[in-house]
């Protein structure tokens, strides 16, 4: 059995009035992720949502974690999260919702900056550090003139929603690959022309 471990935060707003919110995304991820594992969302010592466990058995242990905050104030729970567990950012995956990615999209990053996404900006600053792996879930651009900080908190809409569950095993897909096979070698299978 390896003792390595990951964190893995599922970025979205708490409540039910959000859950299916596009901004959740990389929360919907988590519990594609939790089903899985066989795992179960408890509340935490931390001001987050967390559930243990692993994917294959001795395989390493994943913490699936969803900030018990509103998405830009991510960092403080995020922050608090790999205190606890002892954790390193070379061993967080942020699972997020991507404005500048097509629907049905995920795309893998190593490192970087925010790009304007508020959630990551604020775990920026809490961590201090910018090196951590990103699954990107596309959710496309508002149409028309919609404003984006609408938009993100709308649902999904009819259309969306008949290949979402699609969507979800890909990122879910995405963060195993990340696990089981490094950032780069990842991001080779996941990059890769279908």
């Amino acid at each position: 059995m390896t003792d390595q471990s990951f964190v893995v935060i599922g970025l979205g707003n708490p409540g039910p009035g959000y859950a299916g919110n596009r901004h959740n995304v990389g929360q919907m991820v988590l519990d594609e992720l939790a089903v899985r594992m066989g795992a179960t969302f408890k509340k935490h010592k931390t001001p987050n949502q967390v559930a243990e466990g692993r994917l294959v058995p001795g395989g390493p242990r994943l913490v699936l974690a969803k900030p018990a905050s509103f998405m830009n104030t991510s960092g403080g729970p995020v922050s608090s999260v790999l205190g606890f567990y002892s954790a390193t950012p070379e061993s967080l995956i942020v699972v997020h919702d991507e404005l500048d990615l097509p629907f049905d999209t995920v795309r893998l990053k190593g490192n970087g900056g925010h790009g304007g996404h508020n959630g990551l900006r604020d775990i920026i600053k809490a961590t201090g550090t910018n090196e951590f792996s990103r699954v990107r879930i596309g959710i496309g651009r508002p149409p028309g003139r919609q404003d984006p900080a609408d938009y993100v908190l709308r649902d999904f809409s009819p259309t969306e929603k008949k290949t979402l569950p699609n969507l979800l095993a890909d990122g879910a897909d995405a963060v195993e690959a990340i696990v089981e096979l490094g950032l780069v070698a990842a991001q080779q299978r996941v990059h890769a022309p279908s």
